[in-house]
């Protein structure tokens, strides 16, 4: 699993030593904060793929990571099997337009990239970030029990 670490200016995506071999990439992929326009979470990451792996790995239905190149641009891929994921929409960056993941913590990114971090804290991981205090509306419930069928 991907694992992001996330400061108050930039998100990165850190590889682990396959991804980096299945990415063809020897660095982890950095984005600025100010460059991430859209975070969508997605029920199957690997329907947003676009254009082909150009440096990647591709195994239909298994495995997509690397450089998606397409018309629309480049894109960073990290997906695995038909799982939840997030597509991060970027402007400005280096290298890509959008980035692809398969996460299960993809509602914590969310969560987290609206949090304010202190300039001078080290980055923290995603998960550590959204474990914060953070206020869900309750639901009123009813004090009636159901009633038995018959």
């Amino acid at each position: 699993m991907v694992t992001m670490l996330l400061d108050s200016t930039r998100l990165e995506v850190v590889l682990s030593v396959t991804e980096r071999a299945l990415a063809f990439r020897k660095t982890n992929v950095v984005i600025e904060r100010s460059a991430i326009t859209k975070v969508q979470l997605v029920d199957d990451a690997w329907t947003w793929l676009r254009g082909v792996a150009s440096p990647g790995t591709h195994l239909r239905a298994v495995v997509a990571m690397g450089t998606w190149q397409s018309a629309a641009g480049a894109d960073f891929v990290i997906v695995r099997r038909h799982r939840a994921g997030v597509v991060i929409d970027l402007e400005t960056h280096d290298e890509f337009e959008r980035v692809v993941l398969t996460t299960r913590h993809g509602l914590e990114l969310v969560q987290a990239l609206r949090v304010n971090v202190a300039t001078d804290e080290a980055p923290a991981d995603v998960t550590a970030l959204a474990t914060g205090p953070i206020t869900r509306p309750t639901r009123a419930r009813s004090s009636q029990k159901a009633a038995p069928a018959v």
